[in-house]
């Protein structure tokens, strides 16, 4: 597409939830914008900045929200929303995922049409190929070196000082070394406050050491960048980083609350949907909002409290006690009573709605076209803002 300047869309005409088509996606601004500001509020006080990860949002009307600027700083996770947030003026992003040797034409496109875009790798093949790309475009295409922080994922693992500084060697004559950068992915294992500082300080750790041993050696390391939701609300100390990246933090999930790092009534995203019939004598609700609206994410399923496939509200965003989607098929949702709790069953008619919380967000929002925006308990919906998929 064109990287023309994307005009923001129309306003939506006010209307209500009970006149959307269901399923679809909510959005509580209110909850959102609670939920930025109290992680801002705690990054400014540890000295860092934050570049916020777009991949949870796809949309120019969040993350306008979000970030610091207009141009940016921020995280993505695919070229195509690389392409759609340089598109409406964000000029400064990190592309957080492993490099492909055949994406990197697409990235010198966007880095020539003025989009500082990052890179990320871990390997002297990935550096190497950025390198060659590099001189084929006749720009240094900047790369940062992926840190294993704790045996997640990817990443050099920082006492790999021999490989760190290889892929430094090679990006720093062929290419642009920008720094080093990691992801916490353990913090999802959740563990408490304890476990979840360890996780944050050991995440500090290895990138500052990689640092060290960088500079140690003649090599430049500007940037120092961490991030994970669970890591950035518990960090104590973020000596040598220079910012933080998260994502989720902005609409937060059944996940995030099961680990502790929000409550349920911070969850901001759901889907609407519609009562479409009953079995009684299986305990049993049926709607439209099956898996293709909630995604098959069962990421509670390993935690204390499983969820199911969300966790049923009324239309106002009210949570039922200890009702869930109990199952899913494509294009319904079963809603029933956690097993063991006690709890009733709503009464529910057929057409009446009811408003499901993500296990998710990220892999909920994807299902979905647009965030229908309502504030708080309100059922005016006031404003349409379109998202994006694909890669």
């Amino acid at each position: 597409m064109d990287l023309a300047t994307i005009d923001p869309p129309a306003p939506a005409a006010t209307t209500s939830l009970e006149a959307l088509e269901t399923p679809c996606l909510v959005l509580d601004a209110d909850r959102m914008d609670r939920n930025v500001s109290r992680l801002r509020s705690r990054l400014d006080a540890l000295g860092v900045s934050l570049r916020p990860h777009l991949k949870t949002a796809k949309s120019i009307e969040v993350a306008r929200r979000f970030m610091s600027a207009p141009e940016g700083p921020a995280t993505v996770s695919t070229l195509k929303e690389a392409e759609q947030f340089a598109a409406a003026g964000v000029r400064d992003m990190i592309y957080a995922v492993g490099i492909a040797p055949a994406k990197l034409a697409r990235v010198a496109e966007l880095r020539a049409k003025g989009v500082d875009l990052v890179v990320i790798l871990d390997t002297v093949e990935q550096a190497q190929a950025v390198a060659e790309a590099s001189r084929a475009a006749g720009m240094r295409i900047p790369a940062m070196i992926e840190i294993d922080c704790d045996g997640h994922r990817s990443g050099v693992v920082p006492s790999n000082h021999a490989q760190l500084l290889e892929i430094g060697q090679v990006l720093r004559a062929g290419a642009e070394l920008r720094g080093v950068l990691t992801h916490a992915g353990d913090s999802y294992k959740g563990g408490g406050v304890e476990a979840q500082q360890r996780y944050a300080e050991a995440e500090r750790l290895a990138v500052v050491e990689a640092a060290q041993l960088l500079r140690s050696a003649d090599l430049p390391c500007p940037l120092v960048s961490v991030g994970s939701t669970p890591t950035a609300h518990h960090a104590k100390d973020l000596a040598g980083v220079t910012e933080v990246r998260a994502g989720v933090f902005v609409f937060f999930d059944l996940v995030m609350a099961g680990i502790g790092i929000c409550q349920v009534d911070d969850i901001a995203v759901s889907v609407l949907a519609t009562v479409i019939g009953h079995q009684r004598e299986k305990g049993w609700i049926i709607t439209d909002g099956g898996w293709m609206s909630l995604s098959r994410d069962r990421g509670t399923s390993k935690q204390a409290i499983d969820q199911g496939y969300g966790l049923v509200c009324d239309i106002g965003g009210n949570t039922y006690r200890d009702i869930i989607v109990a199952d899913a098929n494509q294009e319904h949702g079963i809603i029933a009573v956690r097993p063991g709790s006690g709890a009733r069953l709503p009464d529910l008619a057929v057409g009446d709605r009811v408003r499901i919380l993500p296990n998710h967000a990220c892999a909920t929002a994807s299902q979905h076209a647009a965030y229908h925006v309502v504030r708080g308990r309100s059922h005016a919906v006031e404003a349409c803002w379109p998202r994006f998929g694909g890669w």
